[in-house]
């Protein structure tokens, strides 16, 4: 499969312009909604900040978050204070193909965005998942919706797509792994608002809340280990993955892999989601 536009999501090209032209504007809307438009409170907006500007180098960063509207990427890193308009700073994000990439236009305006493409129920081998992997290799930041779709009931975070799972254990670098949770989106950007559309522009004056927990650590190694161990006897239906040849994952251990991590990071998830239930705006 070729990737898509792939020349457009390239830092050279035509001279990086027109990315920094569109982290301008969108950087811009970002920060209009969030905090000129709406009411945004963060909580621990310090690490998420932290990580950003001066990880260690060569080190990638991925974000997971509860995906609650279309616009919670950009709008979630509109807050006072984040560098929502630095185009080399600003995160790589997973994007549903079928909504992000539906023409020419669309496509070349969220591959400049540094948006990649991810059709649904392509599995984790997909091509642009490869490019995902790419940019972690860079030490890039990533983003990703793991729940897979928006969902705008207030109800624990779902069970998890293996896609982030797998970009953590096939980095050559771990990624560090934050966690954010947020509340609100579903108010300014409703699924259902008139004649059980979307509005036609972000609704104001809304609460949006968002809660960025501490980077969860995972032992790879010794996770491999517990995977490849506990594998051997798993029935299930094979799909042809590739073997990890230098972890000795086959496809059984991988499986069991991905599901241990991401139900390690819906439980974090979860966990930020009760939190920010108790806090007030007072508290944030």
């Amino acid at each position: 499969m070729v990737r898509m536009m792939d020349w457009a999501a390239r830092a050279d090209h035509m001279a990086g312009i027109p990315r920094k032209l569109i982290f301008m504007a969108g950087g811009a809307f970002a920060k209009i909604v969030a905090t000129l438009l709406n009411s945004t409170t963060v909580h621990n907006a310090d690490t998420l900040i932290d990580l950003v500007r001066s990880r260690p180098p060569g080190v990638p960063l991925i974000t997971v978050g509860n995906h609650m509207s279309t616009l919670d990427d950009p709008v979630m890193w509109g807050f006072k204070g984040f560098p929502s308009t630095n185009a080399k700073l600003a995160r790589w994000v997973l994007t549903a193909e079928d909504i992000c990439f539906k023409n020419t236009v669309l496509s070349y305006i969220f591959r400049l965005g540094k948006c990649i493409p991810i059709t649904r129920g392509g599995g984790v081998y997909q091509e642009h998942m490869n490019e995902a992997l790419e940019r972690l290799t860079e030490g890039a930041w990533l983003h990703t919706f793991p729940e897979g779709k928006v969902s705008q009931e207030d109800a624990p975070i779902r069970r998890l797509k293996w896609g982030t799972a797998s970009l953590i254990v096939r980095a050559p670098v771990t990624p560090i792994v934050l966690p954010i949770v947020h509340h609100g989106f579903q108010e300014v950007m409703p699924e259902k608002f008139l004649f059980g559309k979307r509005p036609p522009v972000p609704l104001c004056n809304k609460q949006i809340k968002i809660i960025i927990g501490e980077p969860v650590e995972f032992d790879l190694p010794q996770l491999m280990q517990t995977a490849i161990s506990n594998s051997r006897n798993l029935s299930f239906s094979r799909i042809g993955w590739p073997s990890i040849s230098q972890h000795g994952l086959d496809e059984a251990a991988q499986r069991y892999l991905y599901s241990i991590i991401s139900e390690k990071i819906r439980t974090v998830m979860e966990s930020l989601r009760r939190l920010g239930k108790t806090f007030s705006k007072s508290r944030i």
